[in-house]
């Protein structure tokens, strides 16, 4: 049965959703748990922002070796590898009582966080273009949503546990080894390109396999360099606010751990909503024109910058108002996101989108892997998080724009030239 007509198809989203959920919890709950960790340690804004960095850049570092596996091997063992990876690092993280110590193990957890470009290539393979956009919307609900419920096991689980952050890092870590032994025998492989619309209806599938002409052509697609570009600058937003919003909230707005978990919880609901609205705007508008993806793309950011900077302006005795533009915000912010992934795929071959979606993350996170520290410094030098947190969001995702607007020039173009192969391999692979 094909991957198009399987149900099981829809089994392995759900296995993927609970994976991506319980890794983002994982991965995103320091963010809420960062005050208790600086008092424990005693440490400054710098040395904490170097926590966050130290496990972003291992994760950056370790983008190009994954995507490269991934395209060689079956990525459903190799992502059951990387789920093992998580619950192991996290419990080593939980283990240590030292400073130095925390730093590298919290950096480890980084080597599973490559995991992603095989999952969405995998997906891929499962499902058609024109619903790509969708599938990777509703799996990206589970990063906001994780984030929400990391918060809530932060702020009102972990004060009543024994050892408070580290018993949540215990947990999080089992959660991680128990859903590698589910991919690794619940996730079946599919060959690589097999959703793609030429090749319905076709009673053989050729195998396509990894080579290094195909990554050459990566680089030819003039889309993929503005892909890059924006993957550069988009992530810094995303690392600040995911690293030090809720501490900026108890520091310079004044607000409690109820006070905060009351304002961010609907804005973070909202915020998954934006993912899914995202994929679902960008499939409508790409069946529509080519050009769609990035256009939806494109408002995203712009929106989401300038709602930003009127919440963080907002007076801090003006609550409501402040919320009502973080509400904005999280609406905005997250279009762009399962329309960059879809637009990967759209142009690249399907024996190297691993590859192809990893690069982009490394590049992403090259610079991105900073963002948390930068903050950090920032805010050290100003006395102000909430200058940080504006800065550096705003000057991102105002580039973000301009380089958005360069690539629709080009997409056209990089679509059509992958039909046109898709169309000739679906030919040669009919039998005589």
């Amino acid at each position: 049965m094909s991957a198009q007509n399987s149900r099981y198809r829809w089994v392995v989203v759900a296995i993927f959703f609970g994976f991506m959920l319980l890794h983002q919890v994982d991965k995103l709950l320091i963010g809420p748990l960062t005050p208790r960790i600086i008092e424990e340690f005693g440490l400054t804004d710098t040395q904490m922002g170097a926590v966050n960095t130290g496990a972003l850049l291992v994760g950056t570092l370790l983008y190009p070796l994954w995507g490269y596996l991934y395209d060689r091997f079956a990525r459903s063992k190799l992502l059951a590898l990387a789920s093992f990876v998580w619950g192991a690092t996290t419990w080593l993280s939980a283990v240590v009582r030292t400073y130095p110590a925390f730093l590298m193990t919290r950096a480890s957890t980084g080597i599973d966080d490559s995991a992603y470009p095989g999952l969405y290539s995998l997906v891929a393979d499962y499902f058609g273009p024109n619903l790509r956009g969708k599938i990777y919307g509703l799996l990206q609900l589970s990063q906001p949503i994780g984030y929400l419920l990391g918060m809530i096991l932060a702020l009102m689980v972990a004060p009543m546990l024994a050892w408070e952050w580290r018993t949540l890092f215990y947990m999080t870590g089992g959660l991680g080894i128990l859903l590698s032994v589910l991919i690794y025998f619940g996730v079946k492989e599919m060959p690589r390109g097999q959703a793609e619309p030429e090749f319905e209806g076709n009673p053989e599938m050729a195998k396509f396999e990894f080579s290094w002409d195909a990554i050459k052509d990566i680089m030819r697609k003039r889309t993929m360099w503005f892909i890059f570009l924006q993957g550069f600058a988009g992530v810094f937003p995303w690392n600040v606010i995911t690293y030090w919003f809720f501490t900026y909230l108890e520091r310079d707005r004044g607000y409690d751990s109820n006070s905060v978990l009351m304002t961010m919880a609907p804005v973070i609901l909202i915020l998954a909503g934006g993912y899914f609205l995202g994929g679902f705007l960008g499939d409508w508008a790409f069946k529509r024109t080519p050009k769609g993806r990035i256009i939806v793309s494109s408002m995203g950011v712009l929106l989401g910058a300038i709602f930003l900077y009127t919440a963080i302006q907002t007076p801090i005795e003006e609550r409501s108002i402040f919320f009502f533009f973080m509400c904005l915000t999280a609406l905005f912010m997250p279009l762009s996101s399962p329309n960059v992934i879809a637009t990967v795929y759209d142009i690249t071959m399907p024996e190297v989108r691993s590859t192809a979606q990893s690069v982009e993350y490394f590049i992403e996170n090259f610079g991105a892997a900073s963002a948390p520290l930068l903050a950090g410094i920032i805010s050290t030098a100003t006395g102000s998080l909430g200058l940080a947190i504006l800065v550096i969001c705003s000057v991102a995702w105002l580039l973000c724009f301009i380089i958005y607007l360069g690539a629709l020039f080009f997409i056209e173009g990089d679509i059509k030239s992958l039909r046109t192969v898709m169309a000739a391999r679906a030919a040669d692979s009919k039998p005589a």
